[in-house]
């Protein structure tokens, strides 16, 4: 039997414990952060914490799929925007700079844990092929191929923008902004990925 959706108010409240939390779990990590240390960040006591999460995978999990909704958003409004690929190079460089110091931690004990935790591997895995199959979606529409032409051209392209967000992001958080020649090298990867798949429309 499956289990009931939350009503609109307790999604409201898991989101809320889900920000409160995130500083604790990037600071202490998956495994040096205690559930008493979550609900503690929460303002609740462990016994109310833990009628919304009985584990801090699924609190793992739950924070993959808060993040993926808003990401996904962001991926609807480029899709149907008149520059695709503006949009996207901006939103790709937003993420790199913008939320790395926030983010880059966080997803760093994600990806840890994710080694040894297979419930958060599969979330984790499940968000980067949501972003993958719409960065395909975008990159249909601006070559003008369609969803599995566009997945067998660019799956590649895709991936590694995908890697090199993380690991901008990861590396931010651990060593500080990037050297003004890394950045500009990473910008311009980038760009070359992008510019190569603009310039493969279907008609060239």
């Amino acid at each position: 039997m499956s289990m009931p959706l939350p009503s609109a108010t307790a999604e409201v409240r898991i989101h809320e414990i889900l920000f409160s939390i995130r500083q604790v779990f990037a600071e202490k990590g998956f495994d040096g952060a205690s559930m008493q240390d979550l609900a503690r960040s929460a303002g609740m006591s462990v016994g109310n914490f833990y009628r919304y999460f009985p584990s801090k995978a699924a609190i793992v999990q739950a924070m993959v799929g808060l993040d993926l909704a808003e990401i996904e958003q962001d991926f609807a409004e480029i899709l149907v925007s008149s520059d695709p690929m503006a949009g996207l190079r901006a939103k790709i460089l937003s993420r790199m700079t913008e939320d790395c110091m926030d983010d880059g931690q966080l997803w760093a004990e994600i990806t840890a844990a994710a080694i040894r935790k297979p419930e958060i591997g599969i979330a984790a895995t499940q968000m980067e092929a949501t972003i993958v199959a719409h960065l395909v979606a975008i990159f249909a529409r601006v070559t003008g191929r369609d969803q599995s032409q566009a997945e067998a051209r660019y799956f590649g392209h895709c991936q590694m923008l995908v890697m090199l967000a993380k690991a901008v992001a990861m590396r931010t958080s651990q060593c500080g902004p990037a050297s003004p020649a890394l950045a500009a090298m990473v910008v311009q990867t980038i760009d070359q990925i992008l510019t190569e798949i603009a310039n493969d429309t279907a008609e060239s």
